[in-house]
């Protein structure tokens, strides 16, 4: 589809599917030889990062390597509401072990500067953060960033697993706002 409409916004195709699974593969490639032995933990990010971390993980030739899920939220309607809300928390022991946070799209950097320090709490023996996407022009904060799948300008986007009010998830390209 060249287009679709999500609630009252249209929206144009804006990376399709055969090249944001190139770049999944590219990223899976360095973890792969980055990360052997140091059985990671892959903490992913719902909702939005759910469809990158199934492809990455699907990737991922470790052999000793968990994956796990934390739903945090700082999105309302198509803007960050700047506010970081833990909704479900983390259950794995994480102390000493390397963690590999997975998330769909960094834009200010607010969500994942929170989530590193709640981890930190934790004792973990290193936090690496993989990001499909980069907004470099939106940070707000400092942020140190291991895998980075595509930098991307700051329009709003939906479609693999990013939404706009909840929908728009299941597109498996992502799509870029008209403006009116």
């Amino acid at each position: 589809m060249k287009q679709v409409k999500v609630h009252d916004k249209t929206f144009k195709l804006y990376i399709p599917h055969e090249k944001i699974s190139a770049v999944v593969e590219a990223m899976a490639d360095k973890m792969n030889e980055e990360l052997v032995d140091k059985n990671p933990l892959f903490l992913c990010i719902l909702n939005g990062s759910f469809m990158f971390a199934a492809e990455l993980f699907k990737r991922i030739d470790l052999i000793e390597t968990e994956i796990s899920f934390v739903k945090l939220s700082s999105y309302e309607g198509d803007s960050t509401s700047g506010k970081v809300k833990q909704l479900i928390g983390l259950n794995e022991d994480i102390a000493g072990r390397t963690v590999v946070i997975l998330e769909d799209i960094v834009d200010t950097g607010i969500t994942m500067v929170n989530i590193k320090a709640q981890l930190a709490k934790m004792n973990p023996k290193e936090v690496k953060v993989a990001t499909l996407l980069l907004k470099p022009d939106s940070l707000q904060k400092e942020i140190k960033l291991d895998y980075v799948g595509l930098e991307i300008p700051n329009d709003f986007i939906v479609g693999y697993g990013l939404d706009y009010d909840g929908y728009g998830r299941n597109l498996i390209d992502i799509y870029s706002v008209i403006n009116d």
